[in-house]
């Protein structure tokens, strides 16, 4: 069985017939419009990024199938939230708050390229990124949230019985300017602290450098010699 792979960077959920898709499998004769809506449908929620895509096509019948690639979980985690970084103490000061809805749709796109069993199992997996970039998640710490998805908490949305909950960026942003708040505070706090702090440290530095040392006391306490007298 003949088989020629195109490898592609598209955009994902919207690519079309034109460059780079049409000119690269035209000449295959394989159905373009059926690999755009095949392309589309698998990248629908990626939609703003970029993704590399492979097309194999038998050649002896012109069918074909589609290998998605995916960004690094992190970079997806970053793109749902608006973000540029993590936290850089991510197990003291949290820098945003994600959704269980960003959540299970980050894992959809994921579950192909992770080693898990199920979809729980991969909402599981982007909720143990979270810890390490100093993310919430529905307002708890990464393992009180890993803990709820498997008590069942959040099945309903992971089986797709309940629809997920588009979330605005006005309302992600708000919620991580909360949390900077919460780390300024805390930073003028230690500030405060230390500056406190200074007088003591200073006042202890200085008694220890007035305060005479051993070899100091034992001097002072020697008794004088006597002059010989004078025989």
């Amino acid at each position: 069985m003949a088989t020629q792979t195109i490898d592609l960077l598209v955009n994902a959920g919207k690519a079309t017939g034109g460059p780079p898709l049409g000119p690269a499998l035209g000449p295959i004769g394989v159905s373009i419009k059926d690999v755009v809506a095949a392309i589309n449908d698998k990248t629908r929620e990626m939609v703003g990024m970029q993704v590399p895509v492979k097309v194999h096509v038998d050649m002896s019948d012109k069918s074909f199938e589609i290998e998605i690639g995916t960004p690094p979980t992190s970079a997806l985690i970053k793109k749902e939230l608006g973000i540029q970084k993590g936290s850089g103490k991510p197990q003291t000061e949290m820098v945003a708050d994600m959704p269980i809805d960003n959540i299970i749709k980050v894992a959809r796109i994921k579950l192909d390229a992770l080693n898990a069993s199920d979809l729980t199992a991969a909402v599981c997996e982007i909720i143990g990124t979270c810890t390490s970039m100093g993310i919430e998640v529905e307002g708890m710490m990464p393992v009180a949230a890993i803990a709820a998805v498997k008590e069942g908490k959040f099945d309903g949305k992971i089986s797709g019985k309940v629809a997920l909950v588009e979330h605005s960026a006005e309302e992600l942003k708000a919620k991580q300017a909360e949390l900077q708040a919460e780390i300024d505070a805390k930073h003028a706090e230690e500030a405060k602290e230390a500056e406190e702090a200074k007088p003591a440290e200073e006042e202890k530095t200085a008694e220890g450098e007035a305060k005479p040392t051993d070899g100091e006391k034992k001097d002072e306490a020697k008794p004088e010699a006597k002059p010989e007298a004078k025989k």
